[in-house]
């Protein structure tokens, strides 16, 4: 063979072992973001975690916020043919000055009781709707000031989060505040005891803030929810406060009770 052909055939070895490296490293890429998008759609599953944190002090109250574990299963013994149990819905973030009201007029036509987590800054801007929620029977509690998530290094400001929210809503309501949503529910537990604060994480996050699909919200809701769930929503999108009217008509019409949070935490 000569040295041209030589030079030949090594070359066109060359670049077909450049197409196999690159086509293994578009497949290993591909597989990668296959795992990150299913990671993201389940991310509701990732909730365990917090979820178990929870539980082990759902024996608690907020005058006894370390109280010793609860046994959930306990609660369904009693509960009567026909009926399922309780559930309690909340929702994150607002007063919506545009949607938390058609909200709170379907829950009123329902008779349904729900928990509201609402921001300091919202609070401030929109009192009459953060009243509202209170006289109708909703529980009101904390989102932090400007929903901002605890870190290693901003306890204090946390705290002071915490401490102005409070202040607001009292100043709104009338009424103490002792339950908290904290924000990516990231949460120390000191502060239960230091602020006299009782956390509120979540079983069934449908991720109504990440689409515009009532059909998926609903769907994700109703076959998820099991009893004693509290079920993570939001009151700024159409769609989410459509979706939860929906789900709550389905959800009762299986023999569902929605109260608000402390009655799945303290009964």
């Amino acid at each position: 063979m000569n040295r041209k052909r030589k030079k030949a055939v090594l070359l066109t070895g060359i670049i077909l072992f450049l197409i196999l490296l690159f086509l293994v490293e578009k497949q290993e890429k591909r597989q990668e973001t296959a795992s990150m998008a299913n990671a993201f759609l389940k991310e509701d599953e990732g909730q365990q975690e917090a979820s178990s944190e929870r539980s082990e002090t759902a024996d608690a109250t907020p005058e006894n916020p370390s109280g010793e574990k609860e046994n959930r299963e306990e609660k369904k013994k009693g509960v009567s043919s026909g009926q399922k149990g309780k559930i309690a819905l909340t929702f994150d973030d607002g007063p919506s000055p545009r949607y938390t009201p058609i909200l709170l007029d379907g829950l009123a036509e329902r008779n349904v009781k729900a928990t509201f987590f609402v921001t300091g800054e919202n609070a401030e801007k929109y009192p009459d709707i953060v009243r509202r929620e209170s006289e109708e029977g909703h529980l009101v509690g904390n989102h932090t000031y400007h929903h901002v998530q605890l870190t290693d290094t901003n306890q204090e400001q946390f705290r002071e989060e915490i401490t102005m929210t409070n202040e607001k809503i009292r100043e709104i309501t009338g009424k103490e505040v002792n339950f908290i949503r904290p924000p990516y529910g990231s949460w120390d537990k000191r502060y239960e005891t230091e602020l006299n604060m009782f956390p509120v994480l979540w079983d069934v996050d449908p991720l109504d803030w990440c689409t515009e699909n009532v059909d998926a919200v609903v769907k994700n809701i109703v076959t998820k929810t099991k009893e004693n769930d509290i079920i993570l929503l939001h009151d700024m999108y159409p769609s989410s406060v459509t979706a939860a009217l929906q789900a709550v008509d389905i959800l009762k019409e299986q023999g569902y009770e929605f109260v608000t949070v402390e009655e799945i935490l303290f009964d």
